[in-house]
């Protein structure tokens, strides 16, 4: 496993255009400000005791946390480089949901709802560009579907209620 002072060095030596800020607790973030997306910290709350997470919005829900965040307390250098990469490039291009109003292909209506856990999370489900698209609290994109039927099927199986 890398220490702390190890993965700082190796973000600082491959990722210069990463910006370091010192957040509590002895805690490191590094913002990627060239992002074209809202999101700018590809890597989250590196922590003295080596642990840390980085953005993976382009990897599969099941390998992230809900923030969208994977965690790098074990990886070794290469693991770490490459998923930093991967999440620098994801946040470098803009996505399908993200286009433009002129670039809209369906009526140009945007629809949006808010879905409610019992524990009280809040989700919002947009519709757009002829796509359903899931965010989370902190606008974090969660899943996108072609249809409200798919996306009302899923909050339903995740047990979130449409808040009328």
């Amino acid at each position: 496993m890398l220490s702390f002072e190890d993965k700082i060095a190796l973000i600082q030596e491959n990722f210069p255009e990463l910006e370091m800020h010192e957040v509590s607790l002895g805690r490191l973030n590094f913002h990627y400000e060239e992002s074209v997306q809202d999101k700018k910290i590809v890597v989250y709350h590196l922590h003295p005791n080596g642990n840390g997470f980085v953005y993976g919005g382009h990897l599969p829900q099941s390998v992230k946390n809900e923030k969208g965040y994977v965690n790098i307390r074990d990886y070794e250098a290469d693991e770490l480089i490459a998923l930093i990469k991967e999440s620098m490039e994801f946040l470098s291009k803009k996505h399908g949901w993200q286009q433009q109003k002129k670039d809209r292909t369906d009526d140009g209506e945007r629809k949006e709802e808010h879905w409610y856990s019992h524990s009280h999370e809040k989700i919002r489900l947009v519709g757009e560009d002829g796509m359903w698209f899931i965010f989370d609290e902190d606008d974090a994109l969660e899943a996108a579907f072609e249809t409200y039927a798919e996306a009302e099927g899923y909050l339903k199986e995740a047990d979130f209620k449409r808040r009328k």
